[in-house]
């Protein structure tokens, strides 16, 4: 076998962790910034990153085409908020072309709707056919109390303006306790009239944000037992590629999606990792373990330090998260923020 064959062979090498789990759906943060400052999520005075520390759209191509040449076949970009991002549209226009060579079968992003009126459109053009929406509530008062400032009909109007470009919407609502558990069957109830699916998820100890998470929390199978005396939940076998487990609701016709960090670890079919939008991998949301991927990118124009960074991070995936919320010391499991991961 000649070197340039070799070269070759490492750098499609499909990517299979200690565990035995393939790895195929990776999660690319395209900005730490976002124009909310939900308050799970962020602290209200936010040090962002400076600007020169991020990779550049071209080097988030190169990156994500990197893990494609590997095997990924679904990749999400987020944020913080993709769609602030300058110019990211046309990162998702190139990333397309994956899409038209069939190396991945689904190119999706996960927003807050505040700019979607403006993209939706043109995502739909570039194949997204499929988006995360972030919305915990339909009160505008309790939106902008949540989001510290969001305005509630901006964001519903993105979400229309996804459906009508013919993009599917699948809400995802964190559940927090004592701010909005009263709502989901509210929320439940207008996501599947309009057509989408919904996601709860449960708060995640993630960054300091000035608030107890002891009193956000809410565990979810608590909250299902609850919707279970309102509606009849059958468990479902398929997944997006996520965390989620769903459940058909028999009143409704749709879908609800439980992801349960705290009360369910979820990790045993985890096959997906995260790059930060300062080119750090993370293999898992609920470790602090980091390899830094802009070194060996900005190291060559050939991609084999790349894979091979690649390959080493995988090789340390761990089998599962550390999530729990610290009741004595009221402290996160992980010191990043959720906007800095990527969702």
């Amino acid at each position: 076998m000649t070197a340039e064959t070799l070269s070759d062979t490492a750098l499609t090498r499909p990517m299979t962790d200690p565990f035995g789990r393939r790895i195929s759906y990776l999660r690319v943060s395209v900005t730490d910034r976002c124009d909310l400052r939900c308050f799970y999520c962020m602290s209200e005075d936010m040090t962002f990153l400076p600007k020169a520390d991020l990779l550049t759209l071209e080097e988030l191509d190169r990156l994500c085409s990197a893990f494609i040449n590997k095997g990924v076949k679904k990749l999400r970009l987020t944020g913080g908020e993709p769609l602030v991002r300058r110019n990211v549209m046309g990162l998702v226009r190139s990333l397309s072309r994956h899409l038209k060579s069939g190396a991945l079968n689904e190119l999706t992003m996960t927003t807050n709707a505040t700019q979607l009126a403006k993209y939706a459109a043109e995502l739909a053009d570039c194949g997204v056919r499929r988006i995360n929406v972030s919305l915990d509530t339909l009160d505008p008062d309790k939106f902008r109390t949540i989001t510290r400032w969001g305005d509630l009909d901006r964001v519903l109007a993105g979400i229309e303006a996804a459906q009508t470009a013919g993009i599917a919407v699948k809400i995802n609502a964190v559940a927090l306790k004592n701010v909005n558990e009263d709502e989901i069957p509210g929320l439940i109830d207008w996501a599947h009239g309009k057509g989408m699916a919904l996601t709860l998820i449960e708060v995640m100890p993630m960054g300091e944000i000035g608030e107890g998470r002891i009193d956000q929390y809410l565990p979810l199978s608590l909250l299902r037992s609850r919707l279970a005396q309102k509606y009849t939940m059958t468990d479902l076998d398929e997944t997006t590629g996520g965390p989620a487990r769903y459940v058909r609701v028999a009143e409704t016709g749709g879908t609800i999606g439980f992801i349960t960090p705290m009360t369910h670890n979820f990790c045993e079919s985890c096959n997906r990792v995260r790059v930060t939008c300062t080119g750090t991998l993370h293999t898992c949301l609920g470790h602090e373990d980091a390899s830094d991927l802009r070194k060996p990118l900005r190291a060559s124009a050939s991609d084999e330090q790349l894979s091979d960074a690649i390959d080493r991070a995988i090789g340390l995936k761990p089998k599962g998260h550390d999530f729990i919320i610290d009741r004595r010391h009221n402290r996160p499991s992980v010191s990043r923020h959720m906007s800095v991961t990527g969702g």
